[in-house]
């Protein structure tokens, strides 16, 4: 059960924080594991969204019900951003509290007027499961199939809960928000992107696909950003000697979830599908072991002008690594011309070849591990290799 899984998520001590992350990667359910004993407000719940909004005031008199407690968990903080300034204010007075306050969001506590507790409150992030927290139980099948949400993981039908998740987000996140004017083009616009899933950014194309503007593409594409739905990876340029791209790649956050968007009928080539989830599920563990780090670490790829490719370029205090990946049982010496590249430019790189083989190998000086295995052995308090 996930619920007995233990998650890498470390909170900081005795301090108020955020902690963000996209609906169903288990805020809610670490929090009530490890403060039991805490106040819970939950905003989702129509009573406590109804009386906050109403008299947020009514935060101090719940405090002065149970002087006792001093660990407050909000479930949904960004529902009345309004709350922020009275938290702060107890926060200034130092009487002992700590706020423990999550979100799907961060967008409507910036738009109205927020300021994060002007750093009184440290940013954490959840993820969806690392593979190495299921440990024996993670399967890359299941997890090109489905994903890692917690939320869908445990599902006896994940794919009911994936089909609703996607109807979630749009009804009670983008429209409660008023975010856009039309769900059904935002919709189009979702499952368009699934195209653009481990692909450059064209804006041009995706808005004549979608038959909106390119503004509004941008638009849209920042809400998926601030929703936590989905990231992008800049180019690494640094000392680069070759001519280089300059648009980003898209990810949706959860291979599952891009699995689910992404339309799969007779015409469509299911191998090429299964690669770029395989490169999607590969690029949410690096970006949750970067995000994760004390010290920064920065997530990237590499692409020349000439088409010559690295997946991903992780580069920080840790280390520094060039990773391909391939959605394939074998490597061959094509395979590699992109990471041989790479390493010529680089070559204080670490270069890997991360492919659907069973045995670790080296090729031509690359070194080649299977999926499976490079997965399990990724953990945020260790060095990728």
């Amino acid at each position: 059960m996930i619920e007995n899984i233990q998650r890498f998520f470390r909170p900081p001590k005795d301090q108020s924080y955020f902690l963000f992350g996209a609906r169903g990667t288990g805020k809610s359910t670490w929090t009530k594991e490890h403060y039991p004993d805490a106040l819970l407000l939950n905003l989702l719940e129509p009573e406590d969204f109804r009386n906050y909004l109403a008299k947020p005031e009514r935060l101090r008199d719940l405090l002065l019900a149970f002087p006792e407690k001093k660990t407050i968990v909000i479930d949904e903080i960004q529902r009345i951003p309004t709350l922020l300034p009275l938290i702060h204010s107890i926060l200034e007075e130092k009487r002992g509290f700590q706020f423990v306050m999550t979100g799907s969001s961060a967008r409507k506590i910036k738009r109205d007027g927020g300021d994060l507790l002007g750093g009184r409150a440290a940013l954490c992030h959840m993820y969806p499961f690392f593979a190495a927290e299921l440990a024996n139980l993670f399967s890359l099948e299941k997890a090109l199939n489905f994903g890692l949400l917690p939320l869908v993981w445990n599902a006896s039908d994940p794919l009911v809960l994936l089909r609703g998740y996607a109807g979630m987000y749009l009804k009670e996140e983008v429209q409660e928000e008023g975010l856009i004017r039309n769900l059904g083009e935002f919709a189009r616009f979702l499952e368009v992107m699934s195209f653009s899933h481990g692909c450059l950014i064209n804006a041009t194309n995706i808005a004549r696909e979608c038959d909106i503007s390119r503004r509004t593409v941008e638009s849209y594409l920042t809400i998926l950003g601030d929703f936590l739905l989905s990231f992008t990876l800049p180019v690494f340029t640094k000392r680069a000697k070759r001519e280089l791209t300059s648009h980003p790649k898209f990810y949706y956050f959860d291979t599952g979830v891009f699995r689910y968007l992404r339309p799969q009928g007779p015409l469509d080539n299911s191998q090429e599908t299964d690669g770029v989830a395989l490169e999607g599920l590969i690029g949410q563990h690096l970006k949750a072991w970067c995000d994760i780090q004390l010290d920064r670490h920065f997530l990237s790829f590499w692409r020349t002008q000439s088409g010559q490719e690295v997946d991903f370029v992780v580069y920080g205090h840790r280390g520094f690594w060039g990773i391909e990946v391939k959605n394939s049982p074998k490597v061959f010496p094509k395979d590699l011309r992109g990471i041989k590249a790479f390493k010529e430019e680089y070559p204080e790189a670490q270069t890997i070849v991360v492919y659907r083989g069973k045995i670790p190998c080296v090729i031509d000086k690359i070194l080649c591990i299977p999926a499976e295995k490079f997965l399990l052995q990724i953990h945020p308090d260790q060095p990728l290799l």
